[in-house]
């Protein structure tokens, strides 16, 4: 399959130019705003507390998805030119980064307003999904991150990937870590669990999703396979989520 010409540029306005990768950012938070406002009730928040805790969350998304993308991912070249720390447009973010400035909002607001951290982050995981949803189509439509070489009937050559058609990786992370994730976590959440199970159980699911993907995914070219022929980065750093996810629900069952 031939990659369908998609100007990264969604609208110029002059020397302003909007592009789908920032779009795809703006979506996800009001897809989650959405869902927030419809599970508020039910749990006893306000939708004055969704509304700040997304706001907090959004900005440690943002902040922490760049940062651990600079110390994960690129940091050599980063220092090298460090103007192009702020280019979010251009791509470049890291999930693992992300969900560290999520967690540290999260602290951030249980101080605020008395809540329990792990009541706020069962709150949350349902919608987390939503915004790894669109932020993968996001890297589709940059023509980034794609996987593998492959034969199979929708492989797809991309752009800058060169002659030969590849696994679409994007599109696999947007349906499991976005579309199934979210299923599975707004059904398990519809009744009450005990506090931190759906945390775990998100932890797991990205984890585990994530790790696999990652045997069709292209590893970053500045650090390339890490053990084994086979082991990435990012499986490096979705394993520990794998183990927290399944503590933290033994733990919450535990407990209750």
């Amino acid at each position: 399959m031939v990659f369908p010409h998609i100007d990264p540029v969604a609208l110029s306005l002059g020397p302003l130019q909007i592009h789908w990768y920032g779009l795809m950012y703006l979506f996800g938070f009001v897809g989650a705003w959405l869902f927030g406002r419809a599970r508020a009730e039910r749990f006893g928040w306000t939708v004055t507390e969704v509304e700040d805790l997304l706001f907090y969350g959004a900005i440690g998304v943002i902040v922490g998805g760049r940062l651990g993308y600079v110390l994960f991912y690129d940091l050599a070249a980063n220092l090298e030119q460090p103007l192009n720390i702020i280019k979010i447009w251009q791509g470049g973010m890291s999930f693992h980064g992300g969900l560290l400035g999520v967690l540290a909002a999260f602290a951030w607001f249980a101080k605020q307003t008395g809540k329990c951290f792990f009541e706020i982050s069962d709150f949350i995981a349902p919608m987390v999904p939503i915004g790894l949803l669109t932020g993968r189509i996001g890297n589709f439509i940059n023509s980034e991150l794609w996987g593998k070489v492959s034969d199979v009937p929708w492989a797809i050559v991309f752009p800058n990937g060169g002659p030969l058609a590849r696994h679409p990786s994007q599109l696999y992370e947007a349906a499991l870590e976005g579309l199934v994730l979210f299923v599975i976590l707004w059904l398990y959440s519809m009744k009450a669990k005990p506090v931190g199970a759906v945390s775990g159980l998100f932890l797991l699911g990205y984890g585990s999703f994530r790790f696999l993907v990652e045997f069709v995914r292209i590893p970053d070219p500045q650090y390339g396979y890490l053990a084994f022929n086979w082991l990435t980065m990012g499986q490096v750093l979705s394993l520990p989520m794998v183990i927290l996810g399944l503590f933290f629900i033994v733990r919450a069952y535990q407990k209750a």
